[in-house]
């Protein structure tokens, strides 16, 4: 296994974590779980880029990137809004 594999699987309790912190809390902890796991998902991403050197990968993180802010946004108006 390489370096690259075992971050990832590293990575992987934080991730399950704030999915499920992001599907039960309350609203200002899904909202902060949200961002987390969008953090470390991005990150896995990344990681597996490096790990199985294919550099298409690349562009689905770059692209949940480019989606989280925005997304983000607008689960707070939502939450703002009708929470």
């Amino acid at each position: 296994m390489s370096v690259w594999i075992l971050a990832t699987l590293a990575l992987m309790p934080p991730l399950v974590l704030s999915v499920a912190l992001t599907w039960r809390g309350r609203p200002g902890q899904r909202l902060a779980a949200y961002q987390l796991a969008t953090t470390i998902g991005v990150t896995i991403l990344t990681l597996l880029t490096f790990a199985t050197d294919q550099a298409s990968v690349i562009d689905l993180a770059l692209t949940a990137v480019l989606l989280a802010l925005p997304g983000t946004l607008l689960i707070s108006v939502f939450m703002e809004r009708w929470i």
